[in-house]
């Protein structure tokens, strides 16, 4: 059996996680190829630290969203954390300068330091992801995420800058309760309604990115594995943590594994990926497993990624 449900009529958004060097890329890739095959409009995003999509696509695709196929409506996008932060300081720079100014004299290079929060990268880049999803340019998004430990603490981060924010908002009004004991206060009064205001709208914002990545019907979730020890402790790990944060992983692609042992290498190389994937099977039957044999050449190219596709939904 192949990939099930993330080519739905409701999907919108499909993640693609695993940790680095599993072949999530490669994957991302096949899907997002498939479905555009389809006739839908497609993006293929990655946000992965060392983006890969220019090499699989053999295209330079860059931070630009490009079309990676003549025929059908394919495009990609490589997003780097520069670009990412870059676009959050021209959409919240000026209500974060407004914030601090309203209480202390800053130059507007406060923004910059304020960008190197830890969780604020990662938040936006929900927001952009999301923003991309509810923009209706694209039938289906397909997001080739960072590796695992990036991801999950990505996926946690709405809930967590939710707590900040009730914590920023009281730090914020003792701030204000000082300044309002002194004289000439009535701009910080002004403020003070101002600087709740913004607040308000981080936490809606946060809140809807959390309701945003938990609807099942528009957004799956697919992990990448591969048959050995370290691969089978984080799809472990992986998946407990997401469907603690409620999401739902109902594709496992175990890659790379050895088809025919034409070799002793290679008959000890498939007596050890047997074990593991038993293991993945035990413990996960109740999830959609698909087997991707190991290529005997590079994945590179349209047609290459055609054939990835072809295995995975077959």
């Amino acid at each position: 059996m192949g990939l099930v449900r993330i080519t739905d009529p409701g999907v919108k958004l499909i993640m693609v996680g695993g940790k680095g060097g599993v072949g999530k890329t490669t994957c991302a890739s096949a899907i997002a190829l498939k479905i555009a095959m389809e006739g839908k409009k497609v993006l293929v995003i990655s946000s992965d630290p060392t983006p890969s999509l220019s090499d699989i696509f053999d295209i330079a695709v860059g931070d630009r969203e490009r079309r990676v196929h003549d025929q059908y409506e394919l495009y990609g996008l490589e997003v780097s954390s520069e670009i990412v932060l870059k676009r959050w300081k021209e959409r919240f720079g000026p209500e974060i300068y407004e914030v601090v100014s309203s209480f202390a004299s800053v130059d507007y290079d406060f923004v910059d330091y304020i960008g190197t929060a830890p969780g604020i990268e990662e938040e936006y880049m929900l927001n952009f992801i999301m923003e991309l999803v509810e923009g209706g340019t694209y039938d289906v998004v397909v997001w080739d995420t960072a590796p695992a430990g990036h991801t999950l603490r990505l996926l946690k981060l709405p809930e967590l800058f939710l707590a900040h924010m009730e914590a920023a908002t009281k730090f914020y009004m003792n701030i204000y309760s000082h300044f309002e004991k002194l004289k000439n206060t009535l701009k910080l009064n002004d403020s003070k309604r101002t600087l709740l205001e913004i607040i308000a709208s981080w936490e809606a914002l946060a809140e809807r990115i959390v309701a945003f990545i938990r609807n099942g019907e528009a957004v799956k979730y697919l992990l990448v594995t591969i048959p050995e020890a370290l691969g089978v402790r984080l799809t472990e790990r992986v998946i407990k943590e997401l469907e603690e944060n409620r999401l739902a992983v109902e594709n496992i692609i175990i890659n790379n594994v050895v088809k025919d042992e034409d070799c002793e290498f290679h008959r000890m190389r498939k007596e050890m990926q047997e074990h593991y994937i038993r293991l993945i099977m035990a413990t996960y039957g109740g999830k959609n497993i698909i087997l991707l044999h190991l290529s005997p050449y590079e994945i590179k190219g349209l047609e290459r990624i055609e054939e990835v596709a072809k295995r995975l939904f077959e």
